[in-house]
């Protein structure tokens, strides 16, 4: 996942033209899914990816041919993966790949701060051999995607990222952040203490100073994952205690041994959780058969779970992943 207009406009800085491969339909098996993106320079370097393999190759000589052509111009390109493309994957792909000139910077930039701002639907009107001209539609709730239809070009772009909210900026919230770098999240990483922050952190990272953590879970959004993995038991309490109080959060998870997980149910209850709510976790989290303690490993496997929880909200048509309480705890099993 690329952001197609940001990397657009950075690149036409310096090229006179670049190209745009865009998957606008799949019929069958296919490496990528409608809306997945490519960007490519007269050089041949590219942004994005639409699969790799002899597609991506073919896509990449048509792009740059276009760009050699020097005209501003759209031409769909139909493949069938099979033995004669060197594939096995055995389904159709449609592409769209379309020339930008510099000349259009100005647009590009336009749209860019608007990607910046959320996910937006355009449509546009494409012929072969003419430029494409994209009508801004308005902000869009669905993922990343494309559809050509009778020569209307609609597409999605950007991402809404599902918001996780990570308590701790201890040895595993640091490499969580890094984990969940790239991922379609949007993460509010909170620490009581400011000094523990990097100095730098990735681009979907929002960091927060709070002296009074828990008080912040009312301002969670519908659907946002909770991680709490902080330097205090005490404090991990309180903030489980507002998550666990807070409705449409569908995911808790709290760092912690078997033996802190049976205490926190029996306090929850004891602050007024019903017994199904306040034993609803499961202790670890993860991804099964990764027995690892090092951060670094911990993260990955959490980072896993929440992109599989996440999707399955998503083909659910929920706005929020199911109402599943976890605890992250040392890698501890049974």
């Amino acid at each position: 996942m690329i952001p197609v207009f940001t990397t657009l406009a950075r690149l036409l800085a310096t090229e006179s033209a670049v190209a745009l491969v865009t998957v606008v339909g799949v019929r069958g098996s296919a490496p990528r899914e409608a809306g997945a993106r490519m960007i490519v320079t007269a050089g041949g370097d590219i942004a994005g990816t639409i699969g790799g393999g002899r597609l991506e190759l073919e896509a990449i000589a048509a792009a740059r041919a276009m760009i050699a052509a020097g005209t501003e111009s759209f031409a769909v390109r139909r493949f069938a993966l099979g033995p004669a493309l060197g594939q096995c994957c055995g389904g159709h792909v449609t592409l769209g790949i379309e020339t930008i000139a510099v000349a259009r910077l100005g647009e590009v930039a336009s749209l860019a701060r608007v990607e910046a701002s959320g996910p937006f639907e355009t449509e546009a009107a494409v012929a072969e051999g003419a430029p494409v001209r994209r009508r801004l539609v308005g902000a869009a709730t669905g993922d990343p995607g494309a559809d050509l239809d009778d020569g209307v070009l609609r597409e999605v772009f950007g991402a809404a990222g599902r918001p996780v909210w990570l308590f701790g900026a201890g040895h595993v919230g640091r490499a969580l952040v890094l984990a969940l770098a790239g991922l379609p999240f949007r993460v509010n990483w909170v620490d009581e203490r400011a000094e523990m922050f990097p100095g730098a952190v990735p681009g979907n990272v929002r960091l927060v100073v709070a002296e009074r953590p828990e008080e912040l879970m009312p301002s969670a959004p519908e659907g946002a994952m909770v991680l709490v993995m902080t330097h205090d038991h005490a404090v991990d309490l309180a903030i489980v205690h507002a998550a666990l109080a807070r409705p449409g959060i569908g995911y808790v998870g709290v760092i912690g041994s078997a033996t802190k997980r049976a205490r926190f149910e029996r306090r929850l209850e004891e602050l007024g959780h019903a017994p199904e709510r306040a034993g609803a976790f499961r202790c670890p989290i993860g991804v099964p058969g990764i027995r690892s303690k090092e951060p670094a490993v911990i993260a990955a496997a959490v980072a896993a779970e929440l992109l599989i929880e996440d999707e399955a909200a998503r083909a659910a048509g929920r706005r929020r992943p199911p109402p599943l309480v976890a605890a992250v705890g040392r890698r501890r099993r049974g």
